[in-house]
Formats: C-alpha cells, structure tokens, sequence
C-alpha cells in the first residue's frame, strides 16, 4: 500500500481544542513591566511584548485571527507557546486532541492553505468558526510522529543556512555603512593630511575641506500648491522621494493617501534634486528626491544654494552619525513633530572641494552598487530557502512524499 493511502483528512475542530476562552487583550499602558519575572505577551504576529501576568500556562500554539499576514504570509502563521504567556485575542489558542502530534498539526497549519477560511479583503479576518472548518490531512498517529521528528530535523538544515545567509546580508550591510562614513567624512585619499573639523559628530577631516553651517549651503522652500498638477511623492527611507503609485508598487504595499480635508493648494512643491526632512523618515536619514511633485505639508523641502554635488550630500544625510546628530534634536519631540529646520540649518556641515564631492559620489555610487547587488543575491538565496522549506513542509504532511 502507498503512504498516500492512509492519509485521511480531518477538520480542525476534531483533532484539537480551541482555547480561546484564555485570551485577554490590555493596553500597553497597563502592561506592567516592572516586576522581577516577566512574560511572553502574545498578539497575532508572535511575542510582542513583555507584561507581568499571564492567562495560560500550557503547551498550546498560536494562529492570527487577524491581519493582512493572514493572505500575505510574510511572517510565519503559527506560533508555539510552552509554559506560561499572556494571549491577547488577536490570536487563536489550539492545543491538539488525543492522537494528534503537536508538531504535525503545528507544520501542517504553517503549509496548508487557508484563504478560503479567511474573509475580508482590507482587513483580513479567521474568526473561530471558521478555523474550525478548516480540513487538515491527518495521517495515524505514529505516521505523524515520524513526519514530525523527520520535518523537525530538515527545517533545523534549512533555518541554519538561513541564520548564516542573514548574518552575511547583516555584515555588508554594516560593511556599506562603514564604506559611506569612510569617504564622506575623509575622503578617498588615505594618506590626506587631517584636521580637526570642529563637528562633534565627524572629527577630523582632509586639510582641504571646510566646515560650513547648512543654513549658508542651504535653503528652505516654502513654494505650495498643485497648481500645474504635479505628482504627488511620498518620501521612504529605502527608495527616497518616489511617486505614491511607485512605492506602492515597489513596496505591494498601499500607502498612506493624504485626509480628504487637506487643501491641495498647502501641498509642498519639491524639485528633483530636493531634500525633505520628516520625523516618519528620518530614523533612515533625510530623503533626496529624484522627481518633480508635491509631498505633504508635514515636510520640510530644502535645496542647496551653493555649487555643490547633491550626491554627495545625499550619502552624507543618510551616514550614521549625521544621524545621530539630528535626533539629538527630536529626542524631547512628541505626536509625530517634525525636526526644525533651523536646528539642521545651524548645525555645522563638511565641506569638500567640489571636484572632491563630485568623486567621493560616484566611487559611493559604484561601490555601494556592488554591495547591494550582492545583498540582493543573498536576500534571493533566503527567498529560495523560505520556498524549498514550504514546499517540503507541504509534500511530507500531505503524503504526497513518504519518509523514508
């Protein structure tokens, strides 16, 4: 007889209990965390906090029964909890039935389908009855041990590679980051004499450079209005100042549209060549846009007033310490304020010749290009480990392979 053969398919609801009566949703203000042990608090998407108390002590796992992870599943579906955590009702609690492997039914639910099961489009919902309903291939108990233990060992194989994929993708990052300070704060001449630039945040620059406040290297614009219809942009840490319809595109994502009430005449026009500054981009640096539009008016657009290259200064807005520096200015900061232009505008900036920015941006250019090209290889490698690992899942707990 084929392994296939003895595969049956159950419903949910028959091969484990559902304990959602050991939810409890509380705000964050009222997660106490001071106290000497301290638990898991668990939402749709895993651990997400820490909290004093906890409304189960069981070995159970974990399914969203909202959000769009429920359709996207960027994120892993399933979740195990083993001993005490506090469940909030953004998840549902199973915990198998007599006969039924933990770990068998854990996988199954991670491989399986489940849109059918779940309804709304903008806000994705599992809400119990259906879970319940949701048909599971169910194989004898031994057999699903057997699945278990042999899944177990192989996604172990596949989430080592991963970690060390990770990690390589984690040090070319901080690789590139070190490459930008490198050349924006001392240029590509090693053996350049070096001074004391009297910026806290840069230390000692080449001999030849200058250290300028921005407000005499740039200005604010204060033009408004989509008087000739221009596009609206939205500023992002990763892709800069790009059209709404791009980001969404880039991100499958949608993006925040602006509220009905605002006057398309307080739009903010920015140039191609532009800056922007917002408190919502900023942890990434300040954004640099490479379009003609109008962004919000939450941001402040600003513009070189001097002969310089806007390349170098872009790699410049984005290095860590510059970073730094201007958060020192949000710190005290509340309810999604922006940084004031003027504590930018009379913070002292480096200053190379222009033809050594000019320089310093197209080596940043090319060589930052080749390291994300190799961390767009690895992200791929992760992708493919992330589908091989699916499809295995899926394969072994259906019946369709037979562990050997």
């Amino acid at each position: 007889m084929e392994n296939k053969a003895i595969f049956q398919t159950k419903k949910l609801k028959y091969i484990a209990n559902v304990l959602d009566q050991f939810r409890k949703p509380i705000t964050a203000d009222k997660r106490n965390q001071n106290a000497d042990i301290l638990y898991d608090y668990y939402g749709a998407s895993g651990a997400i906090d820490k909290i004093d108390g906890y409304t189960i002590d069981d070995h159970v796992m974990l399914i969203g029964e909202d959000g769009a992870n429920l359709r996207l599943r960027n994120l892993p579906l399933m979740y195990e909890v083993n001993g005490k955590a506090w469940i909030n009702n953004h998840a549902h609690i199973l915990k198998p039935k007599d006969g039924t492997d933990f770990y068998f039914l854990f996988f199954a639910l991670e491989s399986i389908d489940i849109n059918p099961y779940v309804t709304g489009s903008a806000q994705p919902k599992l809400n119990q009855e259906n879970l319940k309903e949701i048909p599971v291939p169910f194989p004898p108990f031994a057999e699903q041990q057997r699945i278990a233990n042999f899944l177990d060992e192989k996604c172990g194989e596949i989430d080592s590679i991963r970690t060390d994929v990770q990690r390589e993708i984690e040090i070319l990052n901080d690789y590139k980051k070190s490459v930008i300070t490198e050349a924006v704060t001392k240029g590509l001449n090693p053996k350049a004499k070096l001074k004391d630039s009297g910026i806290e945040w840069i230390g000692n620059i080449p001999d030849g450079w200058n250290s300028i406040k921005a407000k005499y290297l740039f200005k604010q614009r204060n033009s408004r209005g989509n008087t000739i219809d221009l596009q609206l942009l939205s500023p992002s840490q990763k892709f800069g100042v790009i059209p709404q319809s791009k980001l969404e595109e880039l991100t499958t994502q949608k993006v925040v549209k602006l509220n009905e009430k605002v006057n398309l005449a307080e739009l903010k026009t920015i140039h191609k060549g532009d800056f922007c500054i917002s408190l919502r981009s900023f942890q990434g640096g300040f954004e640099y846009s490479e379009y003609e539009g109008v962004v919000s008016p939450a941001y402040q657009v600003f513009y070189s007033i001097v002969p310089s290259c806007n390349g170098y200064y872009r790699y410049l807005f984005k290095e860590k310490s510059f970073i730094e520096k201007m958060n020192s200015f949000t710190m005290s900061l509340r309810d999604g304020k922006n940084i004031a232009f003027e504590d930018f505008a009379n913070s002292e900036m480096p200053v190379p010749p222009l033809s050594e920015q000019k320089a310093i941006a197209d080596y940043l250019d090319e060589k930052c290009s080749a390291i994300d090209a190799t961390i767009a290889d690895k992200q791929r490698q992760l992708e493919t480990l992330d589908e091989y690992k699916k499809s295995l899942i899926f394969e072994y707990v259906t019946g369709k392979k037979e562990v050997s």
